[in-house]
């Protein structure tokens, strides 16, 4: 049997891609049931973001009846950088009358599921 991958991506997410990593750098390779524990417990707000996207790759992998739930793992999960927002840097005060720039970064969140092989 070949294993069968199932994809759910947020694209454009707001939140940065180095916040969103810490959180996918949790749930990676471990089972669907423990990842979804850990991100309903997680205090970081990129935990929210990856809840919901995991959810919907547990749900595209319903879709198929040849797949035991139970014994789905988080294959994959990434966070890429996507663009900032409104595509441009903007400007807060900063010290002795300079101004400071800050951006609102996006991110695309991608996690992918494959089912185990039974033993």
């Amino acid at each position: 049997m070949t294993a069968t991958e199932f994809t759910a991506r947020h694209r454009y997410a707001r939140i940065t891609a180095r916040k969103a990593r810490l959180i996918a750098d949790e749930i990676r390779g471990r089972s669907a049931n423990q990842a979804l524990e850990l991100l309903q417990f997680s205090p970081k707000r990129a935990a929210a973001f990856y809840l919901k996207v995991l959810r919907s790759a547990l749900a595209n992998a319903s879709q198929d009846e040849d797949v035991n739930l139970n014994r789905l793992i988080v294959s994959d999960c990434r966070a890429d950088d996507g663009p900032m927002l409104n595509n441009r840097l903007r400007w807060r005060p900063g010290p002795q009358g300079r101004a400071m720039p800050f951006a609102k970064k996006t991110s695309h969140l991608t996690v992918r599921v494959k089912e185990t092989p039974a033993d």
